[in-house]
């Protein structure tokens, strides 16, 4: 029994051995590895379009926009980063950025235009997670600018919510059943708690584009206020990752 006892604890302690740490600079991210480019630099702060700042407008609730990154390297639409996103293009989810909304069709927006330039520190912590710094900058100006002080603040309240979900493996769904429907449901089923109405699916010419999930003021999952985007029968494409030119 002793020698049964001793031999379990040292296949316990081989395992935990060769359990070793990705290498420096290297994340963890949905069971693949994403590298954190040496010269990540911020994007630099631009002038918002006139007609695009609304500082005036109330939260009423928040929407977490999950994208499918090969789309945005494909479509050049969301502020995909060419160099280090789309180069490979070996993304699959990634996030698009946490939105405040507003009770009709105004959101806040530009509260704080233009906002600052992200810290590079910042910039590299949350590339993995959004991996462009255009977006990056994008998204702290036009949203994080309505509801944090700082780019710090604004991207740790979105990578808690993006850590705590669990993000569907959409390529497993077969091709001749991907309906905005099945993508809808397996953001459900892989996030216990998260409302069938809360999930508004967005599509660009019938390919998927990115699920929009909606959270309360206090980031609870809710349903969405104002409908849930495709409906569940429109048969949708998903880009294929590999593509390694942008289309414009």
């Amino acid at each position: 029994m002793r020698r049964l006892i001793a031999s379990a604890v040292l296949t316990l302690l081989l395992a935990a051995c060769d359990r070793t740490p990705p290498p420096a600079g290297l994340v963890e991210v949905a069971g693949a590895t994403c590298a954190v480019p040496s010269d990540l630099r911020p994007a630099r702060p631009y002038a918002p379009p006139v007609d695009e700042v609304a500082a005036d407008v109330p939260v009423a609730f928040n929407m977490l926009a999950v994208s499918w990154s090969p789309q945005a390297c494909r479509s050049g639409k969301d502020y995909p980063d060419e160099r280090y996103q789309c180069a490979q293009n070996r993304f699959g989810l990634t996030l698009h950025g946490l939105w405040p909304n507003g009770a009709d069709n105004r959101h806040p927006r530009y509260c704080a235009a233009p906002g600052p330039a992200i810290p590079v520190e910042t910039v590299r912590k949350h590339f993995c997670m959004t991996p462009s710094p255009s977006l990056q900058q994008h998204e702290w100006a036009a949203h994080g600018t309505c509801g944090w002080d700082s780019p710090e603040a604004y991207f740790e309240q979105a990578a808690k919510m993006w850590d705590g979900l669990n993000k569907p493996d959409l390529e497993a769904i077969p091709a001749n059943r991907l309906t905005a429907g099945a993508v809808r449901d397996a953001f459900v089923a892989a996030n216990p708690g998260l409302p069938r109405d809360g999930v508004f699916i967005a599509t660009t010419d019938g390919w998927f584009r990115e699920a929009r999930l909606c959270y309360s003021k206090d980031y609870r999952p809710m349903r969405c206020p104002r409908g849930l985007g495709a409906p569940d029968r429109e048969r949708l494409k998903l880009a294929p990752r590999g593509e390694t030119q942008t289309a414009r």
